[in-house]
């Protein structure tokens, strides 16, 4: 479904004001110690709006949007810091699930998604942390007497699996047979072991699988570009929750320069500072640009995509990490002050320069497309 540029901007604005009132700084830092990981009933008001059902046909209970929404509601989620399942579940585990499934496995798996009654979670790569063929860890090998239906087995590890711990439709993307496919496995399998991992960043709570022989059922028979679809929109999604949060940070540093007072006068006046703020800026609005460009290519299936795609995963990333690093220098140095936002958004640029795939990976995918 294609809406406006206007309705756009007035969905995007209406998930902003929710989470304005619903996903407070002090609402953040409860969740970072919740077992959760996220707050149950703002998922559901944020599945009320739609949100876990945007990119979901209307079929199956869904919205049936596009990227170029995906990436508006993702600046909003990320400007707020949400602390919830929006990248695991409504984005990636829902998307594969489109990308691969069959029509029984969307009616089977995607409405409880919309619902947000489920939780979704995507295992794609090892301990390397490479989100790319080179990086799955996990085998599946073919069996005619699984339990429960079941028709895999799986071996391996995933690492840095979204909300892991929570997550009750589990997708698992694993070789065999020299190409890739996607599994299903339930929550209790017997030798499936799921470990909830040190992070940096706890709004985004990272797990590691452990597969031994794990009873698992394959959904559909697509391959790798099923896997890259979804990570496609992995990546639109995630470079606007930094183009939101880097806007944010930006935004609570640029007041603090205009009513911090010192020798008489605020600091923002002098020059070291405003050519500071400057430059930040132009990386805010840099970064802003491509990830609007990524969700445009990707939305039409342009050739250019995929460069756009990269071109966003890094210079996104790198620009959301650079703001709220200068941001809690131009604060005074204050560093690691727990009181103040300034780390939260610090703790979340540095874990997305590592999910999905770094910079360095995304770096060569520009290149590529542009024949270097």
């Amino acid at each position: 479904m294609t809406i406006s540029v206007a309705e756009r901007a007035e969905l995007a604005a209406a998930v902003s004001a929710l989470l304005h009132d619903e996903c407070t700084e002090q609402d953040v830092r409860q969740v970072m110690d919740s077992d959760d990981g996220f707050e149950r009933e703002l998922w559901r008001k944020l599945a009320a709006q739609g949100v876990t059902g945007l990119l979901v046909d209307t079929e199956y209970g869904g919205v049936g949007l596009g990227p170029l929404e995906l990436q508006a509601v993702a600046e909003a989620t990320g400007a707020a810091l949400l602390p919830a399942p929006f990248l695991s579940s409504a984005v990636l585990a829902s998307a594969l699930i489109d990308a691969t499934g069959s029509d029984a496995d969307k009616q089977r798996l995607l409405p409880g998604l919309v619902e947000g009654t489920s939780v979704g979670t995507v295992a794609v790569t090892g301990s390397r942390g490479t989100w790319a063929p080179e990086g799955v860890a996990v085998r599946a090998a073919a069996v005619t007497d699984g339990p429960d239906g079941t028709d895999h087995t799986l071996t391996g590890n995933a690492h840095y699996v979204m909300h892991g711990q929570v997550a009750d439709v589990i997708l698992v993307v694993a070789r065999i047979n020299g190409d890739f496919g996607v599994f299903q496995i339930a929550p209790e399998a017997d030798g499936f072991d799921r470990t909830a991992a040190t992070v940096f960043d706890p709004t985004v709570p990272l797990s590691t699988y452990t597969f031994d022989a794990a009873p698992a059922r394959r959904v559909g028979t697509a391959g790798w570009d099923a896997v890259q679809r979804a990570l496609d929109l992995g990546l639109v999604a995630l470079a606007g929750e930094q183009v939101g949060g880097a806007r944010r940070i930006f935004d609570i540093t640029v007041d603090y320069l205009k009513t911090r007072i010192q020798f008489g006068r605020p600091i923002g006046s002098f020059q070291a500072l405003k050519h500071m703020a400057a430059d930040l800026l132009i990386q805010v609005e840099s970064a802003t640009s491509a990830a609007q460009h990524a969700a445009a290519e990707l939305a039409v299936g342009s050739e250019m995509a995929s460069g756009a795609i990269g071109l966003a995963g890094f210079t996104c990333a790198e620009a959301y990490h650079t703001t709220a690093l200068s941001a809690i220098q131009m604060h005074g140095g204050i560093a690691f002050t727990w009181e103040h936002p300034a780390h939260l958004f610090l703790r979340r640029a540095r874990t997305g320069l590592h999910l999905l795939g770094g910079s360095g990976l995304h770096r060569e995918r520009y290149l590529s497309s542009k024949g270097a």
